[in-house]
């Protein structure tokens, strides 16, 4: 859903209140930009969902090598201690 914000009907009802026009264009443009500022448009909520996504992608790399390093050195250090075992009897 998208939202427009009239910023000449804006300035317009300000100046029938008795605002001097450049005070109400003044008005009228930081009340757009206050307003609109907040607004996202589709493309944005892609271009955000394309970046968790990679980021996402890129986490589970880590905590894949991260794990099986793990596995790793713990298999390393089981059969070193086996090994240390069987040298002594």
């Amino acid at each position: 859903m998208a939202y427009a914000f009239d910023t000449l009907g804006y300035s317009k009802t300000l100046r029938e209140a008795g605002i001097a026009q450049d005070h109400a264009e003044a008005h009228a443009a930081a009340a757009r930009e206050f307003i609109m500022v907040d607004l996202v448009t589709k493309e944005d909520l892609r271009a955000t969902k394309d970046e968790l996504r990679s980021a996402m992608e890129l986490e589970t790399l880590r905590l894949t090598i991260r794990l099986g390093s793990m596995i790793v050195g713990g298999l390393v250090t089981t059969f070193g201690a086996l090994a240390a075992l069987i040298k002594l009897t």
